[in-house]
Order: structure tokens, then C-alpha cells, then sequence
């Protein structure tokens, strides 16, 4: 757990056997959100630095950008200690959650939209993710130009509190077939995000970036 960026939070798990690091974070504020749950056992082991940090505050919104494990897995654990948190998806996944009866009361959201209050300003981007070209999400918070990627930016190894100087253009170039397999999804996906400016980006892996 770390402060990584402003008042951004992360927390890590490192899967020696995959080479790979799982983030999620919390953006605390007023109305705290958490990005991500990872899965069961790292939301089991998130839980007591979330409370810790949170103190005598509510978490507001869990954001969840598509249905997989390390996105969702820990959701309703989550809630079982946080059940006035509200999560935040896509549509696809909305169904997905309630599918599987991991929540009851959601807030679904379209590319394009946004959701405004007294502590930050988040734009939703359509992300094809790779499981089964499903619908995700991709977020910008605009007041501190944070982009949080899910696994659209991915590196592997240990990265911990890891923060890389890198290029927008060249991470949006970067993009490549494994993460968004359709083509023609991809370009567009990769055009849309070179019109944004952030300042800095939250990844679901691997080290974060100073672009």
C-alpha cells in the first residue's frame, strides 16, 4: 500500500509464478472510490489497509472496468464490508454482475459519459478488452489528468510503487492485437485515447506511467 500519486492509493499484489502485478487503487477524497476489487484474496487482504486508510469515511463507488477476476472477484467481499459503496461498470458487465447475483443496485455508464461531483471528474471511454471482445470501460479523472488503463498498458515483473516516464502517443501505438484483437476496434480505440492529455496513468499492471 502507498500513496503513488496525489491523493491516490495503491495497492499491489506480485504473482511470482505469472511474472505479474496486480493493482488497484483508491482515490481518496471526500467520496472515496476504489478502481478495481483484484479477486478474492487480494480484496480479503486489501480490506483492513482500505479501512485503515478510510478511517471513520464510507467508500462511495467501486469502479469495476469489465467483468474478469482481478477486476470483480472480490466485489461482493468488498461489499460485505462496504454496503453503501456503489459500483460503477459498463453495461455488459452490469449484466454480468447481476447475472451472477454479486450485487444489487449498480450504476451502469456508456463511452462517453461522465460522472461529476465535489471531488473529481471522470470520463468513460469505450475499451473492447480482450475477454471475448466484451464491452469495458477506460476512465479519465480530468481534474488530475489521471487515466486509469485496466490491462490496456501492461508490463511485467514486480512493480510495486513502480512509476516509469513514458509517452502517451508511443503507449497508445504500443497498443497490440493480444489486448484488443479486432482491428478495427483497436484503431479507433487507439485513436479516441490520442486526443486525451493525461498526466499520469494508473495501470492494471505493471509500473505506473509520467506521460
Amino acid at each position: 500500500m502507498s500513496v503513488i500519486y496525489q491523493d491516490l492509493h495503491q495497492f499491489s499484489t506480485y504473482i511470482p509464478p505469472i511474472n505479474l502485478t496486480f493493482h488497484q487503487y483508491l482515490l481518496l477524497t471526500n467520496e472515496p472510490i476504489l478502481f478495481h476489487t483484484g479477486n478474492v484474496q487480494q480484496a480479503t487482504e486489501m480490506v483492513p489497509k482500505l479501512k485503515s486508510i478510510l478511517g471513520d469515511n464510507n467508500l462511495n463507488y467501486i469502479f469495476v472496468s469489465h467483468f474478469e477476476a482481478d477486476e470483480c472477484g472480490g466485489l461482493s467481499y468488498l461489499l460485505e464490508h462496504f454496503p453503501q459503496a456503489i459500483p460503477i461498470c459498463p453495461e455488459v458487465t452490469a449484466r454480468q454482475l447481476t447475472g451472477f447475483g454479486l450485487v444489487q443496485e449498480f450504476i451502469s455508464k456508456k463511452p462517453g459519459e461522465k460522472l461529476t461531483t465535489e471531488s473529481y471528474d471522470l470520463e468513460f471511454f469505450s475499451y473492447p478488452s480482450e475477454m471475448h471482445l466484451w464491452e469495458g470501460l477506460l476512465v479519465l479523472e480530468k481534474r488530475r489528468g489521471i487515466f486509469f488503463s485496466s490491462d490496456l498498458m501492461i508490463r511485467f515483473g514486480e512493480a510495486n510503487n513502480a512509476i516509469l516516464e513514458s509517452n502517451w502517443e508511443t503507449e497508445i501505438d504500443d497498443i497490440s492485437k493480444e489486448q484488443v484483437p479486432d482491428q478495427e476496434r483497436r484503431i479507433k480505440l487507439q485513436q479516441t485515447l490520442k486526443q486525451l492529455n493525461p498526466n499520469f496513468v494508473a495501470t492494471g499492471h505493471g509500473p505506473c506511467l509520467k506521460v
